[in-house]
């Protein structure tokens, strides 16, 4: 008994890639559509209290930010105000040793000309 070839009639029905393609996309399509109309159900509610989380949390940032800068700020003043007192001291010091050494030269020299 010689068997037929197979003709396209005989062959079960397999989706092509292309179809299964578009299924795919459908599908897709279709959950994402149930997922925002359930996200609108749910949204009114949840939206309000994300703004109000945020909120709350944009106030703690900022206020936290601006402890952090008062601190900063005032660290940097100290130090400004301790050298800047260490800086007149030192100038205070060189100022006192210059007049001390004018005062040798001129004594020196007074010294000279009387010849003592």
């Amino acid at each position: 008994m010689a068997t037929e070839p197979a003709t396209s009639d005989s062959m079960p029905d397999i989706p092509s890639t292309r179809d299964r393609n578009y299924g795919f996309m459908i599908g897709l399509i279709a959950g994402s559509l149930v997922g925002a109309g359930v996200g609108m159900f749910f949204a009114p509610r949840s939206v309000l209290d994300a703004r109000k989380r945020a909120a709350d949390s944009a106030r703690s940032l900022g206020s936290a930010a601006s402890d952090r800068i008062h601190k900063a700020s005032t660290r940097v003043t100290d130090a400004v105000d301790t050298i800047t007192k260490k800086g007149q001291g030192l100038r205070d010091d060189l100022s006192d040793a210059i007049v001390r050494g004018a005062q040798n030269v001129e004594r020196l020299a007074t010294d000279a000309k009387t010849g003592h």
